[in-house]
């Protein structure tokens, strides 16, 4: 597939996830680094090709990124004769009694639950390797982190578990604490987070205009690849919108959107018939499009006391700067923010150049 050597992730997971017996892990890192590679590998390792029946499930929080690690598992399993994956997603009907032949099944909790409990498509007593991917929004998202103990505890006692977080808070260990026994942890340490081949600036905008000004001098100085907007909310995407009023070919992410409508959006995204995407919260997670060469913060994320949300900013501009490329990250900050930025300075041990959104000059000099 053109990988040439494991990232540090892979090089250090992948002989825990296959020695023999079977070991638990949790592990952390940051998007972008080939971990859903990593889990895939093992994965595709655990199951016999043989047997025709469920035997891996692994939970993602969205569908879409349930889709996308299904991808890499068919990229990959295509070496691998015989080994099926299925979507336990929104929309893929099953009935009853149904015996499922994939060896792997891939979903989000909800759907997934009803296949184990209410549907019984798969027999939860025949599966050896459970994965749960993005741990750290499972825990956030109400709902998500009860379904997935659930179908978790019906799990066989020598089922391997395998934890990813691209975070790894308190919440998240006394979730992992929870559900996985004697595991072993890879973490890294809170100064490494911040990617260091993403170079971060800031302008700080008086207004709206000022902001989409400032936008609109990024893309005609910068070349970009491909970039991603993000807005806080819905109604700030849509005025960003107004960018393909102006000749930009933009396409827009929000969970407003029905899942087929979201899958057509990323898929348009990720064959360049867009080059911008502007996006919610909801695409912050997970989604690899290995072309894009700029985030744009639109506004900064926050929590409900108006702090920096330091994981959403990884998360967001980590999708630039995949598997160690050079990303160029910008953020929007009203005057009276920009305590926040140095906040996120300080979390990260990071720096975040201001710019003048009005200087030219000073960003075609990002090009070198």
């Amino acid at each position: 597939m053109g990988f040439n050597r494991p990232s540090k992730i892979q090089e250090t997971a992948l002989p825990i996830m296959l020695a023999y017996p079977p070991q638990n892990l949790i592990a952390q890192s940051q998007s972008g680094t080939g971990k859903t590679a990593a889990f895939v590998l093992a994965m595709l390792s655990r199951v016999n090709a043989a047997e025709k029946y469920p035997q891996c499930l692994c939970l993602a929080p969205t569908y879409e990124l349930a889709l996308q690690i299904g991808r890499v598992i068919e990229t990959i399993g295509r070496f691998c004769a015989d080994i099926k994956v299925t979507y336990a997603v929104r929309g893929n009907r099953v009935l009853q009694g149904t015996a499922l032949e994939e060896q792997i099944v891939i979903g989000t909790p909800g759907t997934m639950l009803d296949w184990c409990f209410k549907r019984r498509v798969v027999d939860v007593k025949k599966i050896n390797m459970f994965v749960l991917d993005e741990a750290d929004i499972m825990i956030d998202t109400q709902g998500l982190s009860y379904q997935s103990i659930r179908i978790q505890r019906a799990l066989p006692k020598g089922c391997q578990m395998l934890l990813f977080s691209a975070t790894f808070k308190e919440t998240v260990r006394a979730f992992a604490v929870q559900i996985i026994s004697n595991p072993i942890v890879i973490k890294l340490r809170e100064e490494e987070l911040t990617l260091s081949n993403i170079r971060q600036y800031f302008f700080v905008c008086r207004s709206r205009e000022e902001k989409y000004r400032a936008l609109c001098n990024i893309y005609g100085s910068v070349t970009i690849g491909q970039a991603m907007i993000f807005c806080q909310l819905t109604v700030a995407a849509g005025r960003v919108v107004e960018m393909s009023q102006d000749g930009h070919q933009v396409a827009i992410l929000t969970a407003e959107l029905t899942v087929a409508q979201r899958a057509g959006v990323i898929q348009r995204f990720r064959d360049g018939k867009e080059k911008v995407l502007i996006a919610t919260n909801v695409c912050a997670r997970g989604i690899d499009v290995q072309q894009v060469t700029v985030v744009v913060n639109f506004s900064l994320p926050t929590d409900q006391k108006s702090e920096p949300d330091f994981e959403t900013y990884l998360h967001r501009i980590g999708r630039t700067g995949r598997f160690g490329k050079k990303g160029i990250a910008f953020s929007m900050v009203e005057s009276q923010n920009v305590g926040l930025v140095q906040m996120i300075e300080e979390h990260f041990q990071t720096k975040i150049k201001q710019l003048d959104p009005d200087d030219m000059d000073e960003l075609e000099k990002l090009e070198n």
